[in-house]
């Protein structure tokens, strides 16, 4: 502890060193960027609306009756995620290595394994160390370390290995289905949302110099593939957001995570689509994006990611597939008389993924079949409140940690 103590003082004296060099003392940095803002009638707002938002958040997903999941900040899985990170802490204890939680996916997906359980949710910590804008740009959404409502719900469509080889017809209308009842929930979430938001903060909106909408059902819903056929890779989401009226939107069949479900995937011969060719009516899954509004002008900022989620992959065979076609392990695991002979080359994944292959007397998976989302406080803070008072994520937290905003966090 002594020497952790040293090496924290050494580096806060080399960063003190080199701010003075700037002409800036140590109290200068403080005050711009910590107690001006803590003391602020805009953060004093702010927490108030985060207030409602997550209390409200938690009212309706019991009243829809979903169950309470405990934090998982530490494990020996943790989500691979599809975009580039600094790396992902460990932490050993116990003659164990642990990981940092990107994400509560997993921990998700087998808690709903219960089958009395209709669904959890969890205001889950998340700790990803985000790469700093590679052209010094202020991005506005990253933060090192975050809260989001995390939701997992069961489907229960009773589709076999059987039916996904051989009745892609039926499977499909299902899994269209079960789509459609996920993203109306998310849509009867958000509405009761801004519902309680407007019922309890409206003068806190009001001297932010924002507009919170309750959005009408459905929301504008635009395919992936067809925003970027029409606007282009860069900045689709922004640009569909200029064309979509309400506050709220989707995009949908986004190729992301090995998790988020695409069908058909694998065929019963062993073969596999070609990623490069996948629609977005065949990618199951949605994001939710967001706007703020000008209190005077009636001006909407450009959209932002609030929201992601998915049906899920499922069913063992194509979840090994996607997690070694997406390299996140080197090799299937290799089942032998109750253990897995190649534990040592699944990582965390070992575990993980011997549950998945159970099964139950009757030869029913015990894994689920889900759905799910998470959605991002902090990010949603920054999307339907940002204007003349509020242009960074940062502004909306106390401690966040942007990695464009700041060389060194002090709290």
């Amino acid at each position: 502890m002594e020497n952790r103590v040293k090496t924290i003082g050494e580096g806060l004296f080399r960063f003190q060193a080199a701010i003075n060099e700037s002409g800036i003392t140590l109290d200068d940095y403080i005050k711009e960027n910590y107690s001006d803002k803590w003391l602020s009638d805009d953060l004093f707002n702010i927490m108030a609306i985060r207030t409602t938002l997550v209390s409200s958040l938690n009212k309706f997903l019991v009243v829809e009756g979903l169950f309470n999941l405990e934090k998982v900040m530490l494990s020996i899985i943790t989500d691979p995620l599809a975009h580039d990170i600094e790396h992902t802490p460990s932490i050993d204890y116990k003659g164990q290595t642990y990981l940092s939680t990107h994400s509560m996916i997993y921990s998700k997906f087998l808690s709903c394994s219960n089958p009395r359980i209709k669904g959890i949710f969890v205001d889950s910590p998340n700790i990803r160390l985000e790469l700093e804008s590679p052209i010094g740009e202020q991005r506005g959404k990253y933060l090192a370390d975050f809260s989001q409502m995390d939701v997992e719900f069961k489907r229960d469509s009773g589709i076999t290995l059987d039916d996904y080889y051989n009745k892609e017809s039926m499977v499909l209308e299902i899994l269209n289905e079960d789509m459609n009842k996920a993203k109306k929930f998310f849509e009867r979430m958000i509405v009761f949302a801004c519902e309680e938001l407007n019922k309890v903060n409206s003068a806190n909106l009001k001297d932010l110099g924002v507009v919170l909408e309750v959005p009408k059902t459905p929301f504008p819903s635009f395919p992936k593939d067809k925003c970027v056929e029409k606007h282009g890779v860069r900045g689709h989401e922004e640009k569909t957001g200029e064309e979509a009226d309400s506050q709220f939107f989707w995009i949908t069949g986004l190729l992301r995570e090995n998790y988020d479900l695409i069908y058909p995937y694998l065929n019963k011969d062993g073969s596999k689509i070609n990623l490069k060719s996948v629609k977005s009516k065949n990618i199951f899954n949605y994001d939710i994006l967001a706007k703020s509004i000008d209190l005077k002008t009636g001006k909407q900022s450009l959209a932002k990611e609030i929201l992601s989620g998915a049906i899920r992959e499922w069913l063992y065979e194509p979840i090994i597939e996607r997690i070694i076609d997406n390299k996140i392990l080197p090799e299937r695991p290799d089942f032998v008389d109750g253990n897995i002979e190649n534990i040592n080359e699944l990582g965390g994944y070992g575990p993980f993924l011997h549950f998945v292959s159970m099964k139950d007397p009757q030869g029913k998976p015990l894994f689920s079949d889900t759905a799910g989302g998470g959605i991002g406080i902090e990010r949603t803070l920054y999307s339907i409140l940002r204007g003349d008072r509020i242009s960074k994520i940062d502004d909306v937290t106390f401690f966040g940690k942007n990695p464009d905003s700041h060389p060194i966090f002090l709290y």
